[in-house]
């Protein structure tokens, strides 16, 4: 028997979000990865379900991956992040890759990701886009990884902190010129908010409290945009 690593798409908010396949993938696994061991047993706990669980995030070393490969070389296993998408801005993409090098069988369920969700959510042209992740903390190093899309029509998407989506607006306003963004909030939660704006209009913190998890969508280059904020 091959091991078998299966990626599965956990909820980044609502847990009615599970599928089925996600359920049956865990009753037929008979081992589970999780970035936080924590997080991933309360989910299986809502589930009614048990299995056994390892540790796999930003800290495990090269070679406890290279442990976990060989522990999976004849059995089924499962890798689940905190929310959303395993590999996806998410340290599994390590684990995954080293486990196409070694033979294994790499499969996935799709389900929940903030990057689609919030893509769909802005009304913005998204044919073309680009995933940037977290951006560097400062506004300098911030507005260098956004300078490149000036005339770029691609859509760009982002996650960010709550305390830095005030200088995220000031340093794309500077980088991009001025142009449409959706901030999405806590997305799928009680408390989910989509506010449309431009970088030059931040909403106030009555409008868009500074709280939760950001996914942020900057619409692309448009033809006659200004480039420079007036």
């Amino acid at each position: 028997m091959t091991g078998r690593l299966t990626l599965l798409a956990s909820p980044i908010g609502n847990l009615g979000d599970v599928s089925i396949r996600f359920r049956e993938a865990v009753e037929q696994c008979e081992l589970v990865f999780a970035e936080d061991t924590r997080v991933t047993g309360r989910l299986l706990d809502h589930l009614g379900l048990k299995r056994p669980l390892k540790t796999l995030n930003e800290h495990t070393t090269e070679s406890g991956l290279a442990a976990y490969v060989q522990l999976i070389q004849a059995q089924s296993a499962v890798l689940i992040t905190d929310a959303g998408t395993p590999s996806i801005s998410d340290p599994g993409a390590r684990f995954v890759s080293l486990c196409h090098a070694n033979g294994l069988e790499v499969d996935a369920v799709p389900g929940p990701s903030a990057v689609t969700l919030a893509l769909s959510l802005s009304g913005f042209f998204a044919q073309r886009f680009a995933f940037l992740g977290f951006l560097p903390r400062k506004a300098g190093p911030m507005k260098a990884e956004l300078a490149p899309f000036m005339q770029s029509p691609y859509t760009l998407v982002l996650f960010e902190s709550p305390f830095r989506i005030d200088t995220l607006a000031d340093a794309a306003l500077e980088a991009l010129g001025d142009r449409r963004v959706a901030y999405c909030r806590e997305l799928t939660k009680i408390h989910q908010q989509v506010v449309l704006a431009t970088l030059s209009g931040l909403p106030s913190v009555l409008e868009m409290p500074r709280k939760g998890e950001f996914t942020v969508v900057i619409e692309g280059y448009r033809k006659g945009q200004t480039l420079e904020h007036q």
